[in-house]
């Protein structure tokens, strides 16, 4: 299955693609800060993922060979009014980008905020059309298959599209809602050269608490971790709340922003510690194992009636 582009058009293209302009390891001009106090972003890490790249050690075995103190910002499950397009002013007064991971369905309603995260230098990847709420384990191959590719379509259309192949996203970057992927869906992402993206460390934004405890926790977590790829959640209130607060603390604590963007060049990697496991993949063969036909589920009787 393939996922589906328009025409190539320059204009667009340089909608999604902004951030990519500066060189590897490259930190932007200071000219484009106009605060002088701003974190900014330290250097850019182009990211090929030719053969498959799956990185994220909550997830996978490797991640990013970053360097000490150094972090990754990532949203997930934008856009959406009023909450995104404060996370991209708070943003945008440090100086900082991040990585979107987009839910396709979200794009097609909000396409202005997914233009303005991608002209302001943001990168924009994917997080399925639907994230569905059982994750994509609870949907046949296909279906999640069909699910990723829906919402690859909808948001390269709402950011705009780009000059690559047919089947291929602009930014080839995904997450999978839950970090539950599969070895099917894993497949076609690599067939397709997308970067898989898990996180080294998360804000538990997903529980209710105040953006100061918030702030707390992902400092702390950064502090013994010494950085990595941050997950937060850009639909959470106390997040964005949290966000210029957080922004700061990293500049105040010695932090630098690794902004990451589409290139050709396999990236660094750093190898899992001595009995790395992967946390998230035990929760979820606990409570969401994949789905497979009835006939090859131990113990479980096919419905009378087909």
């Amino acid at each position: 299955m393939g996922v589906r582009m328009r025409a190539a058009s320059v204009l667009s293209f340089a909608l999604i693609l902004l951030a990519g302009l500066a060189k590897a390891d490259q930190a932007p001009p200071k000219s484009a800060c106009a605060n002088p106090d701003a974190l900014g972003v330290s250097r850019t890490l182009e990211i090929g993922a030719a053969g498959g790249l799956h990185i994220g050690q909550k997830t996978y075995p490797q991640t990013l060979a970053l360097a000490d103190r150094e972090v990754v910002l990532t949203f997930d499950d934008g856009p959406l009014p009023g909450l995104t397009t404060k996370v991209l002013d708070a943003l945008a007064a440090e100086c900082v980008r991040a990585t979107f991971f987009v839910i396709g369905r979200n794009a097609e309603a909000n396409p202005a905020i997914v233009k303005r995260a991608a002209l302001a230098g943001h990168t924009i990847g994917h997080h399925t059309w639907s994230h569905p709420a059982r994750t994509l384990r609870g949907l046949t191959p296909a279906a999640a298959i069909a699910d990723i590719a829906r919402g690859m379509d909808a948001t390269q259309r709402a950011a705009g599209p780009g000059p690559l192949a047919a089947d291929h996203p602009v930014v080839p970057f995904f997450r999978f809602p839950g970090f539950a992927d599969t070895p099917e869906t894993l497949a076609w992402l690599d067939s397709h050269g997308v970067a898989v993206f898990g996180a080294d460390l998360w804000a538990s934004d997903w529980l209710p608490q105040t953006p100061e405890a918030q702030l707390d926790l992902t400092m702390k977590r950064l502090e013994a971790r010494g950085g990595g790829i941050l997950l937060l959640h850009d639909i959470h209130a106390q997040t964005v709340a949290m966000l210029p607060m957080l922004l700061r603390r990293l500049k105040q604590r010695g932090f630098r922003i690794v902004h990451l963007t589409p290139g050709a060049a396999r990236p660094a990697l750093k190898e899992p510690p001595k009995g790395w496991k992967s946390e998230t993949g035990d929760f979820l063969e606990r409570y969401m194992p994949r789905t497979r036909p009835a006939a090859e589920r131990p113990g479980v009787m096919r419905a009378k009636g087909g």
